[in-house]
């Protein structure tokens, strides 16, 4: 069962980037995603993170469980669209195409679907390069980045130490349920999936526990060293700023004032291929 959501560790051109580089990146990249309906931007995005997936060499079947994760919340967020507000589109391009008359206001219109389609490029452009900026950055990196840009240490401490439980927190897991079907619980694939459900369910309470008990180490490891008794910290592996990092934060924030240009410049954010 691989790890999710953890560093892993490699020698690409993307982990040798600083993590406040990284950072700062994202940043301008969920600002843009969330800023703008412009579908020729999003687009733009989604090509750009797939080549940076791709020199960063990380398999997909590394971080397949959270892209598996999104397409199932993606799908249920694209229907609660249509369910709950299936006019959307209609009412942001201002015209009425419809594909399928539907049954009341349940009505299909080409406006919807590129209202949704431009939902899912939202997901699929910030989601991949939130998955790159976790697992190409060590997470003592990612603290010293976070302090970086004006983030309290103690705030950036515990993002760390969350980064660096997630794959402890499985691991456990793990270690629980093949305990558990020792002694004669059935959670593999030969049972029904409401058998599988309960079972894990009793997997959880043990896991509560130990978890518990491993923050009540940690805090009083950090108190008893004196942690946050000063306004400011040293980093150990705080990686300083290196020509490719200052010529990549050049390139990504003229692209992201060119991508603000290009969304704003006729007044409004939305790409309206029906006028």
């Amino acid at each position: 069962m691989a790890f999710m959501l953890s560093y892993i560790e490699k020698d690409s051109p993307v982990h040798r980037l600083s993590g406040v580089t990284k950072l700062v990146i994202f940043l301008l990249w969920s600002i843009i995603t969330m800023a703008g309906y412009d579908t020729r931007i999003m687009l733009g995005l989604c090509a750009v993170g797939l080549v940076m997936f791709v020199i960063s060499r990380t398999r997909f079947t590394e971080v397949s469980f959270i892209f598996k994760m999104l397409l199932f919340f993606m799908a249920l967020n694209i229907l609660a669209i249509y369910v709950f507000a299936p006019e959307q589109g209609v009412l942001i391009y201002g015209t009425r195409h419809v594909i399928i008359q539907g049954m009341g206001r349940w009505t299909l219109t080409a406006e919807q679907l590129f209202y949704e389609f431009n939902i899912i490029l939202k997901y699929i452009s910030v989601v991949p390069i939130a998955i790159l900026l976790i697992v190409t950055t060590h997470p003592s990196e990612f603290a010293a980045s976070l302090n970086k840009i004006g983030v309290s240490y103690t705030i950036a401490f515990a993002v760390s130490l969350t980064l660096r439980y997630i794959p402890d927190v499985q691991r456990d897991y793990k270690t629980i349920s093949q305990s558990q079907q020792a002694r004669g619980l059935e959670l593999s694939a030969k049972a029904s999936p409401i058998k599988r459900l309960k079972g894990a369910a009793n997997i959880l309470l043990p896991l509560i526990f130990s978890s518990l008990d491993r923050i009540d180490v940690i805090s009083r490891a950090m108190e008893l060293r004196g942690f946050g008794k000063n306004k400011k910290r040293t980093w150990f592996t705080d990686k300083p700023f290196s020509k490719a990092d200052k010529i990549i934060l050049f390139m990504s924030t003229l692209l992201f004032g060119f991508a603000l240009w290009f969304t704003f410049k006729d007044g409004n954010r939305f790409y309206n291929p029906f006028q």
